[in-house]
């Protein structure tokens, strides 16, 4: 009785939350996937809520550039944060592929990625506690690796496991969902650090990093609890040569090519946000405050648009991308048209944070208008490939083009905006044109 009593609690708030309205839907998974939909995505839902948090807590764009300013690391290392954060998660992602499509049960990957993005966490707290410049921005940057490579196992692992476990018609409500608890969490940790905090020391820093790594651990446990059910596993001799030969995908597929293009192009939604936050810093000064405003910001917009995105992305993630896109590309000729013009510090107080917010809705709409198509593009290893070799590519993209706006900044902070929101709007227009809804 007591198992059918929590059965059915569990289908009542999943069907709230799936918009299901009684009637199972289990498009895209198996029969017996089916039937724990409800506990997998309640599960799955809170393990990627606690990783989210955790990301906004330990932010590359917003919380580790002050924590690097605050021990006086040289600007080089500051600048390396966005890209090394996001390349390294994807560029080993070929190979860390070889080894997820030979496990029958993925979720340990994703489990055990997560402690290892816990402890390298924790390796930041003790470099603040014990470092300051050059040497303590090489300490974070060298855990930054470390963090990115697990966060890439845990990439690749989590879109299979939600792939063979989430019905196609609710993956996009279940990610807009986390991002949407997520935000609302960041939101208050914002707000009670520009309510509370006039300065910051080495323990403010060090408090935000355990707790985000203390994060990560919990969901680590929570998602060891999902029910996976053994998928197809490739049992080939595999290595380097085979893995890097998944490469030839993009000759090979034109949907998928069409796809990484794109998705490419629209890099500059994510990019973008440093430069925003370093104009802010230059009109407003470095108070902490203001970093607790950009989290609180950030954590709102996603509260605010995260729902809306994931219910349109079931419906058509190609023009949820197409759309976003285009939004974080206007945006930022906003920004940089702005700069130029050279307002008063009165009016910056209130332009950035908007400009900040509007970036952040745009942001969460491209990853999650691309993310949903790409879980729906295939089934089975080819997902696991399809992930693992644009997640490659777009890692060494990302890396370039990090370099190319990091040179860009050195001349006009403007010229690196400008440059990533034409790519931008070049990629919102090839989204349109992606196969599929």
């Amino acid at each position: 009785m007591r198992r059918a009593q929590e059965t059915g609690w569990l289908d009542t708030v999943y069907d709230r939350l799936a918009n299901d309205q009684g009637k199972r839907v289990c498009e895209g998974i198996s029969d017996e996937a089916c039937r724990v939909v409800p506990v997998n995505f309640l599960r799955t839902l809170m393990a990627s809520t606690l990783t989210s948090i955790g990301d906004r807590l330990a932010n590359a764009k917003t919380t580790l550039p002050w924590l690097l300013g605050y021990l006086g690391a040289p600007t080089w290392c500051i600048s390396l944060l966005v890209p090394i954060r996001e390349s390294g998660s994807m560029l080993p992602q070929l190979a860390i592929g070889a080894v997820v499509r030979r496990q029958p049960i993925r979720k340990w990957v994703w489990s055990i990625g997560c402690v290892l993005q816990g402890l390298s966490l924790i390796g930041m707290a003790g470099v603040a506690a014990t470092m300051d410049g050059l040497a303590a921005g090489l300490g974070v940057l060298g855990l930054l690796i470390g963090f990115s490579v697990a966060r890439g196992a845990c990439s690749l692992a989590h879109k299979d496991v939600l792939g063979k476990m989430i019905p196609k018609t609710r993956r996009g409500r279940l990610s807009g969902w986390i991002n949407a608890l997520a935000g609302f969490s960041a939101l208050g940790v914002g707000l009670g650090v520009v309510g509370f905090m006039n300065g910051a020391d080495a323990a403010f820093y060090i408090g935000l990093l355990i707790a985000g790594a203390l994060l990560w651990f919990g969901a680590a446990a929570i998602f060891a609890t999902v029910i996976e059910f053994p998928g197809e596993i490739e049992t080939g001799a595999g290595g380097w040569k085979e893995s890097f030969g998944k490469l030839d995908l993009i000759r090979q597929d034109i949907p998928f090519r069409k796809f990484v293009i794109a998705r490419a192009l629209a890099m500059g939604s994510g990019l973008a946000a440093p430069f925003y936050v370093t104009l802010a810093r230059q009109d407003l000064g470095e108070a902490v405050k203001f970093l607790g405003l950009f989290i609180a910001i950030e954590g709102l917009a996603a509260l605010i648009s995260a729902p809306a995105w994931g219910y349109l992305a079931d419906r058509s993630s190609r023009r949820v991308f197409a759309a976003a896109c285009a939004l974080a590309s206007f945006m930022s000729l906003g920004v940089a048209a702005w700069s130029l013009l050279d307002f008063s510090t009165a009016a910056a107080r209130w332009f950035y944070p908007m400009a900040f917010f509007v970036l952040g809705i745009a942001h969460g709409g491209v990853r999650l208008g691309r993310k949903t198509y790409l879980i729906d593009l295939a089934d089975g290893n080819k997902r696991t490939d399809y992930v693992a070799v644009s997640n490659t590519i777009i890692g060494v993209l990302l890396l370039a083009s990090g370099m190319i706006s990091a040179l860009a900044s050195v001349i006009s902070l403007e010229a690196a905006i400008v440059f990533l929101a034409v790519a931008g709007l070049v990629g919102s227009a090839l989204g349109l044109k992606w196969k599929g809804k």
